[in-house]
Order: structure tokens, then sequence, then C-alpha cells
């Protein structure tokens, strides 16, 4: 996603915003400000809370990751002033052994406007419900947004179950539809989370998958993405984005020139106050079966963006990790990483 205009440390150069009082980049302390009115801090803690029953983050205790020092009560090292790491920078869901997911703040960014949420059933392979929602970063609030709207999504998709009138054709409609109503709680979501008058007003992508009995249906708005990796077929993309990219690549433009261009990341559709329509076009196949179900922000396919390679970077790094979709799913953010980090990431996988 496109970033936001910040100002500049004095010392190193590197993005700040009026309300630090340290750089992130170098350290630096900074000279305070005197605003007329409060600033906004646009790298404060969202108040949605990461675990259940937690209604306000509390300060890293420590230590800090880069000199060791103790972490003081405002978030910042007491030796060298680095901004300590907050939980929403980096955090895990595992609903079910075979079922992981990690969202990570990347490198480039100073907070993580990803965010996920997932379920599944016990029994491997038998029902998993995979979310993930991507902030935009130009508009205000997106990492609180995406959060509570990805939420929003698994908890409409959890409660349902429509079998349709039993036949395959009338059970991908029923799950298409649970689909659209995720999306509108998603979308409900983002809308509580805006301020009436913002003047961008927060926004997010949306994606999300439901495995159910060998059925595999996914909806998306915007430009993340859900991929399935059989381990005996062809890997294949399950979604097309919404972003003049995938338009430039419809209409012949070689992807890698479309997905590298100035317009690479404009999307088209997103959730949000100003969005032209966010009913999420959808796709179904029938799981027959092992594979990996993949459901990433760009984060990841930035740096591996067609099916087949993708689909070698995930059985390689699994193999790496014995098969275990949280060990997996971390270490592919690790790779993002390592190839750049200049977006957030997002890795949520099934094993089927």
């Amino acid at each position: 996603m496109t970033s936001k205009t910040q100002t500049a440390c004095p010392s190193c150069g590197g993005p700040i915003s009026d309300a630090d009082r340290f750089c992130e980049a170098c350290g630096a302390e900074l000279t305070p400000t005197a605003p007329s009115t409060p600033a906004i801090d646009t790298d404060t803690e969202p108040t949605v809370e990461l675990d259940p029953g937690t209604t306000a983050p509390t300060p890293p205790a420590g230590p800090c990751r880069s000199c060791g020092g103790v972490i003081g009560p405002e978030g910042y090292c007491e030796n060298c002033g680095t901004k300590a790491a907050k939980p929403r920078d980096h955090f895990t869901e595992q609903p079910a052994t075979w079922v992981a997911g990690t969202c990570d703040r990347g490198i480039r960014h100073s907070r993580n406007e990803d965010a996920m949420a997932i379920a599944a059933d016990a029994e491997p392979g038998s029902r998993a419900l995979l979310v993930v929602c991507d902030g935009v970063s130009s508009s205000l609030d997106s990492d609180v947004a995406s959060l509570a709207a990805a939420r929003a999504a698994r908890e409409v998709l959890v409660a349902g179950r429509a079998q349709g009138l039993g036949t395959e054709s009338s059970r991908i409609g029923a799950v298409a539809a649970r689909l659209k109503a995720a999306a509108d709680a998603a979308s409900d979501a983002v809308l509580e989370n805006t301020s009436p008058d913002s003047p961008n007003p927060a926004s997010c992508t949306f994606v999300a998958t439901v495995l159910e009995d060998g059925l595999l249906v996914a909806g998306v708005v915007g430009d993340s993405r859900a991929y399935w990796f059989p381990d005996d077929a062809e890997p294949m993309a399950l979604t097309v984005d919404d972003s003049w990219a995938a338009e430039l690549i419809a209409t012949g433009v070689p992807r890698h020139e479309a997905e590298t261009g100035p317009q690479a990341h404009a999307i088209t559709r997103w959730l949000g106050k100003d969005a032209p329509d966010h009913t999420p076009r959808t796709t179904s196949v029938k799981v027959t079966g092992h594979g990996w179900l993949l459901v990433c922000s760009d984060g990841l396919w930035n740096y591996c963006s067609e099916a087949a390679p993708l689909a070698d970077l995930v059985r390689q790094t699994a193999a790496a990790h014995n098969g275990e979709p949280l060990a997996t799913s971390s270490a592919l953010v690790d790779w993002a990483n390592a190839q750049g980090g200049q977006d957030n990431i997002t890795v949520a996988l099934a094993r089927l």
C-alpha cells in the first residue's frame, strides 16, 4: 500500500510523526513541539485488543531488541532511545495444528497495518476460515480498521455453515453468500473506526477463504490474495487483484512489468467509507488431495507473485520446518523481510 507523507528526522532523514520523542531509525531525541491542538499520533497502539479480554496494550517489559537495555514506561529504551516493539507489530494465530498465521510490521513501515483472523476445526482438512485485511497506508487509522474488519468477517464465517439445497452449485452459492455477509461485516467495522469528518477515511483490502468438507471458496476485494498449492497438481491463484496492475495484465502487459510499474499497487476496490463497491468476487475449487492453502497480503507476494514459484517457496519452506504451519508462516515472513520487508507482511496457511 502507498505510504502517507511524514516529516523527517533532522539527524538521519528517517520518517517521524509529530508525537515521536525519538527517531525509530537512529534513536536521536527529537525537539518537542507545542502544537495549539493535540497532535494525532499515527503510531499509537490500536484500541482493538490482540488477545480476548485485553482492553488496552501494556508497554513492553524489555529488554530492548537493539541494545538489551531497559524499556521505559513510555515505550522507549532508556539506554539507546529505540522505540520498543509493540504487540501489534508482530503476532501469530494457530487455532488448530494444521492452520496458522503470522502477521508482521516488516522493516520499512513504522506500524503494522496488516491484519488477519483465522479459525479452524481440530480435524485436519475439515474446516478452515482464513481472513486477511491490508490497511491502506494513506488512510487514517487503517491499522485499527483492518484488525477490526478481519475479526468481524471471521465471526460471520464462524457463525454460519449453510449447505445450500444439497447440490454442488447451491452449496457454492451458499458459501459465496456467507463471504458477502463477511465482507459486509468487515466494511461496517471499518466504518465504525472512521471519523465522520476524516479527510482520509480508514480503508483496507479484504480476502477470505472458506474450506469445508472438500470445497474451497475464496472471496476478494483489493489486492490481498489466496492461492491453492496441491501436492499432485498445478498450483493456482484463487483470486484476481482489484488493481491497475491486474487490469494491465488483462490487456496483455507482462506480469512483471505491470507489477513493478509506478501504479503497481493502486487498488480499484477496497473496504471503507469511500469504497465504490465491496462485494467480493468469488471463485471455488473442489479439493480432492493434499496441499497448502495460502492467504497473504502483498507484503509476501510482492517478492514472488506467480503461483508456481510461490508454491515452490512454500513447499521448500515447509519441508525445512517439518511441515508445521506456524513455523512455516513465520519463516515465510522472515523470507519476505530478508528480501527488503518494504511492506507489512501477513501469511496464513492451512495444510490439508
